[in-house]
């Protein structure tokens, strides 16, 4: 497994638990493998002035116990028609006792954060700016976080429409444009307000679209202008799922979504920007354990990928439609979290703000982990067990373990690298089971080995054995600060707590972690590195006992491509609709001899994107290989970038489709502009 053993001098694994007969599943939590701390906002929540229950001393009590930090107002779409002075929304239903004040009172009773939609559909620039003025300075409220408007790009520009958006000119460079005039307006009234911009969620609709005359889609026209400017961005995930199996496994698609989000942001120079994930719901089977399933899954799995608030849709919806989930529990179609007590035909939801099972999703991720914990790598080798895990900041670990399958139990036993649990201490172990109206907890002896019930969310809670943690602080704030094709240089502060002797990088591979170079100060450079690439690394610092601190926060590294290659590769997508894109490839050869005859490949980065079509070129897919050679007429290419060849295709994609990065001409890594 190759990661590193805490008190020992060598790169190496823990060795694994004893395996047992009839095991199944093997999880590994690397505690060596930091992947950021848990945010104060992490674990929201969408309220919306339609529903009278808002504001409810039952619902507020229900939000406190599941450790709600975040709650956002006053309700998607309705962002767009809302006019906090008057508690209007033209159009639409405000219930009573919803305003702004008393929203906010909930708010402060839970211990939560606002997020705020300031409306940019029928709203100005100084009606947002008095909001800032009535929150922070008239009433002392302290609203940190502000969104320019909800699903902007759903204002019928790309041909669907369900936004509200009153300006002339609908376009993303327009909304860009009209974004600053309010980061403007609302920084003069507090200029410590986060202020954020709504972008569209890479590999779904309508990333990659573009109007006619565009030359652009959403993203690429809205990033490079708000770049810097704007605080933070916002995007909204709803996969798309034709039952609850498909939905159970698309979490998994956020990373590379989430990463593709990073990579655009960081190509216009703003790559540190922190992003929003502000409704999320899997739409399907919705009120049952599968969307509870999904949810927990899918809250941590953005956190992994450096979200820094995830806001469940939402508190309460109503009954919309009567069906069955695969474990024959009764659906209502209501999106919320809490009963509302409506009823389709003779069919009744339960009494008033009873929770649904997605309600103690989140109530689980509080026994998983509380802001200040740091989230550690972990993996699972069955696809029916997700797994997450927090090293917690008194020491302990916490692992939760998601059981997808509807009838069959799990069994799977735990291993543990960068800590050493005490064999002698009692475990605790909390589940929310498949038709439960409760979360189950109680304390056992411990054992690498736990049995998952069907349809189950389990965290497993253990102390740390004595001796084996080291004092020392993690290293601080790691920074990349210079990088080439195959080199890159990362930098840190300082360790505190102890005397440092060395400081070591690790790759993150999988759920192991690769030493790639060790230092007694404060950076290091790494060297043969594969071109064109993204890494994650960690900094950890070792004692003089020759264990290792924490983790550092994870630091991302790109390498570029040789810009002295005798080849250049331009890739262009050219068309996209969500679930599929165009593209066009151009080839140069800057050689001093003629190729006739070349052959181009490269990788396509993300899992569910491949080739369905193509043009001017063969080309044929092998895995994630893409492998194009040429038709007649572009076969030779001359010395000297004297002529190219281009050629196109058509992709198809389910979550992310991020560009390659490598290309190879007759086995030569070449330039990419």
């Amino acid at each position: 497994m190759g990661a590193l053993l805490m008190g020992g001098a060598s790169a190496r694994a823990d060795g694994p638990s004893p395996r047992v007969a009839g095991a199944g599943a093997d999880v590994t939590v690397n505690a060596n493998e930091g992947l950021g701390t848990i945010p104060s906002t992490a674990y929201g929540l969408n309220s919306a002035v339609w529903d009278a229950q808002m504001n409810a001393p039952e619902v507020q009590d229900l939000l406190k116990a599941a450790g709600v930090g975040m709650l956002r107002y006053p309700g998607g779409s309705y962002g767009d028609i809302y006019h906090w002075q008057t508690n209007t929304a033209p159009g639409g239903y405000v219930a009573p006792g919803t305003d702004f004040d008393a929203f906010m009172g909930t708010v402060r009773k839970i211990g939560a954060q606002p997020i705020l939609i300031a409306n940019y559909g029928s709203g100005t620039p100084q009606e947002a700016a008095d909001w800032v003025r009535y929150a922070n300075v008239t009433k002392g409220y302290g609203a940190k976080y502000w969104e320019v408007g909800n699903e902007l790009y759903g204002n019928g520009h790309y041909g669907s429409g369900w936004e509200q958006d009153d300006h002339p000119d609908t376009s993303p460079t327009a909304y860009a444009d009209n974004v600053l005039q309010y980061v403007s307006a609302m920084k003069a009234v507090d200029p410590t307000v986060k202020v954020g911009a709504v972008l569209t969620m890479p590999g779904n609709w309508p990333d990659g679209v573009m109007a006619a005359g565009e030359s652009a889609d959403w993203n690429h026209a809205v990033i490079p202008l708000i770049a810097g400017k704007a605080d933070f961005v916002i995007v909204h995930w709803y996969p798309s799922s034709p039952d609850a199996a498909h939905m159970l496994g698309t979490p998994s698609q956020l990373t590379g979504e989430l990463a593709q989000l990073h990579d655009e942001l960081d190509a216009a120079g703003a790559g540190d920007t922190p992003i929003a994930l502000t409704e999320v719901n899997g739409g399907t089977a919705v009120d049952t354990q599968p969307n509870a399933l999904f949810g927990a899954d899918a809250y941590f799995t953005a956190l992994q990928s450096g979200v820094f608030t995830v806001d469940w849709w939402d508190t309460h919806n109503g009954a919309q439609q009567i069906s069955t989930a695969p474990d024959g529990a009764t659906d209502y179609g209501d999106w919320g979290v809490l009963s509302s007590a409506g009823c389709v035909g003779s069919v009744c939801e339960p009494p008033l703000n009873t929770p649904f099972p997605p309600y103690y999703a989140i109530k689980m991720l509080s026994q998983l982990g509380r802001p200040g914990d740091s989230m550690v790598g972990s993996g699972s080798t069955d696809a029916t067990v997700a797994v997450h895990a927090v090293h917690r900041a008194n020491g302990d670990l916490s692992v939760l373990l998601i059981n997808k399958d509807p009838s069959a139990a799990r069994t799977v036993t735990l291993h543990y690298t960068g800590f050493t649990p005490d064999l002698s201490a009692p475990v605790t172990v909390s589940t929310y089971r498949d038709g439960a109206a409760a979360i189950d907890t109680a304390t056992s002896a411990y054992s690498a080995d736990r049995t998952l019930p069907p349809y189950s969310l389990t965290t497993v809670t253990l102390h740390a054995k004595a001796g084996t943690s080291s004092a020392l602080s993690a290293p601080g704030a790691p920074k990349v600060t210079a990088a080439g094709d195959t080199t890159a240089t990362v930098s840190w502060t300082p360790s505190t707590g102890g005397a440092v002797t060395r400081y070591e990088v690790y790759r993150q591979v999988g759920t192991t972690s690769e030493l790639l170079a060790d230092s007694t100060g404060t950076s290091a450079t790494v060297h043969n590195l594969t071109p064109g690439t993204t890494f994650t690394w960690n900094v950890l610092a070792r004692d003089a006992a020759g264990r290792l601190s924490a983790p550092s926060a994870p630091v991302t590294v790109r390498t570029g491509t040789p810009a002295d290659s005798t080849c250049r590769v331009a890739y262009r997508t050219t068309a996209g609709w969500g679930n599929g894109f165009n593209a066009e490839v151009t080839v140069t050869n800057t050689g001093p001899a003629q190729i006739t005859g070349w052959t181009l490949a490269f990788d396509f980065p993300g899992a569910g994107e491949s080739v369905s079509g193509f043009w001017n070129a063969q080309v044929s897919q092998t895995g994630r290989q893409v492998v194009a050679t040429p038709v007649d007429w572009n076969a030779t290419l001359a010395a000297g970038g004297g002529n190219s060849a281009s050629f196109g295709f058509t992709g198809a994609n389910d979550g992310a489709a991020p560009p390659p990065t490598v290309f190879t001409l007759n086995g030569t890594v070449c330039a990419t502009t």
